[in-house]
């Protein structure tokens, strides 16, 4: 009796994938859910697993080869003597450890993995073990911290013990089911570590990993070696989309190199008051994603100034109910997020973000809200801003921007939106052009409130007042609706009645 294998559901939108590894051929014993091979699509690998066990009959898809969705890629043989076969097999390795390893070891060891770092992050950075080897540990104590390219992440540890080994030592970058360390009983000792320690570097030259074949025709198609692109695969296998990456920030690698080229020597006194400090990887990813901003979108900035008395004056006379009621302050960024969801609702463009040949417009507003934390910019979002009332807004606002402050947020917090606001003006910046945050198509830039001398019906009066600056991809926001977007923030923010009348 045969069983078939075939392609499992590849995600929304994903219509085909490529075969990129077998690791059963025909004639071996699988075990069920053992895997099978790796498929790979445009975003992401996936693992296909045996669903019964038995021997591999045969291989219909071969690596390298395009398949659809639901498409037969092999068969099972799941008779009466090939399914006793691999249950055989497959209890043989679990068997040899267990006789190895001492008795206390074996039932003590418990092994430090990396959690979930969260969608679309396939590796982090050590960057602090609070615990060495030796050290006792009780059940989720915090052991050590991992820097992704957005948040970091805490890892505790999953049993009380002894850290023995440490096997990612700080700097390591780890892969997102690496093992990190082990913590076994009293009696563990330092010997595994040093021997570890002193194995792993022949470990990792010795081994032959074979790239996804898609990955190896494109690595040659533009002339690229092996080793000069970095996988995310199984093992460290190269797979299509990692070289595609590599393509795609050639251009941001080699400009900081041909920049850097031509750097002179500083002077020997100088050099002395030097300090040279690598980038952790959140500057990193804001540097690189700033700079794609600039390369990619048709940036331009158009800029207005609002008169804020009427804003400072309804803040002023409900403040102390609105904390009284809502158990938060009431501040400016609740009118500015109100007045641009209002305004994107008449200027969609702005809203919206090219895929392709495509224009896709968003009909919800997910509002970023860049904040300045002690490693570096990130932008929270606010999920369905345009649906939440002021209060909602404002504790919205409260609670990620202490925990952006205290490096909490997750990937999820900071994915997804549509339109951001920056609020340079707290730092003191009187006018400036904020650089999108792509793939969106306009940010929004609050600056310093100054009073300052303004015609008011023929008299000079003194007004508060802030520049506003709207930067937008000009590439799919005409000149007309980002002036037009801009006026109607500045009119709502002049008349705050105007959101209530929706006008």
């Amino acid at each position: 009796m045969s069983t078939e294998v075939r392609v499992p559901t590849l995600g929304e939108s994903v219509t085909e994938a490529t075969v990129a590894t077998w690791f059963k051929k025909p004639g071996d014993a699988v075990a069920v859910d053992e895997m099978l091979c790796e498929l790979e699509t445009d975003k992401v690998t996936v693992e296909v697993a045996a669903s019964a066990a038995g021997t591999m009959e045969s291989i219909i898809a071969a690596e390298g080869e395009t398949v659809g969705v639901d498409a037969l890629l092999a068969t099972i043989d799941t008779g009466a003597g090939a399914a006793s076969a691999p249950a055989a097999k497959s209890a043989a390795p679990e068997a040899a450890p267990t006789a190895s390893k001492p008795a206390s070891e074996t039932t003590t060891s418990v092994d430090v993995m990396v959690p979930t770092l969260g969608e679309s992050v396939t590796e982090a950075t050590v960057s602090t073990w609070f615990k060495k080897v030796g050290d006792t540990v009780a059940q989720d104590e915090m052991l050590c911290e991992l820097e992704t390219d957005k948040v970091s992440v805490e890892v505790s540890a999953p049993a009380a013990g002894v850290l023995s080994e440490i096997l990612a030592p700080e700097g390591t970058t780890v892969d997102a089911k690496a093992k990190l360390a082990v913590i076994g009983g009293s009696g563990a000792s330092s010997a595994a570590t040093a021997a570890a320690a002193a194995t792993a570097p022949a470990a990792t030259a010795g081994k032959s990993i074979e790239d996804a074949p898609s990955a190896k025709k494109l690595m040659a198609e533009n002339n690229l070696s092996e080793g000069s692109v970095q996988g995310t695969g199984r093992d460290g296998r190269v797979m299509k989309d990692d070289v595609q990456k590599a393509l795609a920030s050639a251009s941001a690698v080699t400009a900081p190199s041909a920049a850097a080229a031509p750097r002179a020597p500083s002077v020997p006194d100088d050099a002395s008051r030097e300090e040279r400090v690598k980038m952790t990887r959140l500057r990193q990813t804001i540097a690189r994603r700033l700079k794609e901003s600039q390369n990619t979108a048709a940036m331009l900035t158009t800029y207005n100034e609002v008169d804020m008395t009427e804003v400072m004056g309804l803040r002023n006379e409900y403040k102390d109910l609105f904390l009284k009621k809502h158990g938060v302050k009431l501040g400016f960024m609740s009118f500015f997020t109100k007045a641009c969801c209002h305004a994107l609702k008449e200027i969609p463009e702005v809203n919206a973000e090219i895929d392709g040949t495509d224009v896709v417009y968003k009909n919800f507003v997910h509002m970023g809200i860049a904040a300045g934390t002690p490693t570096g910019l990130v932008v929270p979002v606010i999920r369905d801003a345009d649906a939440m009332s002021f209060a909602e807004i404002e504790k919205a606002i409260a609670e990620k921007g202490a925990r952006a402050r205290d490096g909490k947020l997750s990937m999820a917090e900071m994915q997804g939106g549509t339109f951001t606001i920056s609020n340079g003006g707290v730092y003191g910046s009187l006018m400036s052009s904020p650089i999108l945050n792509p793939p969106q198509a306009g940010i929004l830039g609050m600056h310093k409130i100054q009073d300052r001398p303004m015609a008011i019906n023929g008299q000079v009066v003194i007004r508060p007042m802030m520049y506003l600056a709207l930067s937008y991809d000009h590439r799919i926001v005409d000149g007309k609706g980002a002036v037009t977007f801009l006026v109607r923030v500045k009119e709502a923010l002049e008349d705050p009645r105007r959101l209530l009348m929706d006008l």
